[in-house]
């Protein structure tokens, strides 16, 4: 899409902060951190949100998870990590394009909300 913002990263039209990049997906340091370590993981490939996915996306999705699971390793996240994707406007998705946020760094509370 040539309005997402996602896309504009992914294509390096707009600058990150990259943490790694494969030819299926993409991960970044959030600008707006809520932890000490914030990054965002997308596809490459643009996707709404959860609730677009299909099932040609089940391996690029298995594939981020996998991702994220080396970007922790590699952030020193042993004591534990926060994953999270919302999904629609009414969960706080402000950027239509899927993305999983790994938060990490601090001892969380068990509430999500």
């Amino acid at each position: 899409m040539s309005d997402c913002i996602f896309c504009k990263i992914v294509k390096g039209d707009i600058p990150s902060a990259k943490v790694y990049e494969d030819d299926r997906c993409y991960a970044f340091r959030d600008i707006n951190p809520q932890a000490p370590t914030h990054i965002l993981v997308i596809p490459k490939k643009h996707i709404d949100s959860v609730a677009a996915l299909k099932p040609e996306d089940e391996a690029t999705v298995g594939h981020i998870f996998t991702v994220i699971s080396k970007i922790a390793k590699d952030e020193h996240l042993d004591a534990g990590f926060r994953v999270i994707s919302n999904s629609g406007a009414d969960a706080g998705q402000t950027v239509n394009h899927l993305h999983f946020h790994i938060l990490g760094g601090v001892k969380m509370g068990e509430g999500l909300i």
